[in-house]
């Protein structure tokens, strides 16, 4: 087991398998992170690992798109698309919206 403390909720504390997702573990205990896709699509879900970054998994394509190389450098990271290996502090901005989505990051379904 290994434990997530959200920084911004209060420095509220959870325990959580290892191989957990950032995301999912946050909606399921209530750590508030916000979220809109759960996808890597909108950005919605940037976090700063604060402490532990050396437990998170690599870096996503989908991270790339959408965080600067200076802030993925500072530890910031997308809560849905982070899988967990140890113990992690993580914060997160409340007083800035979310990064829209644009068209060029949502490719059409094509039909059959």
């Amino acid at each position: 087991m290994l434990d997530i403390t959200f920084i911004t909720n209060d420095n509220k504390t959870i325990s959580a398998p290892e191989d957990s997702n950032l995301l999912r573990v946050s909606l399921r205990e209530k750590g508030g992170i916000p979220f809109k896709c759960g996808g890597g699509l909108c950005g919605t879900c940037k976090c700063l690992i604060e402490e532990g970054i050396e437990n998170t998994d690599a870096v996503k394509k989908k991270e790339e798109k959408l965080l600067s190389a200076e802030e993925i450098s500072q530890g910031y990271r997308m809560a849905c698309q982070t899988f967990l290996t140890g113990s992690v502090k993580v914060s997160w901005d409340v007083s800035k919206p979310a990064r829209p989505i644009t068209a060029g990051q949502i490719k059409p379904k094509t039909e059959a």
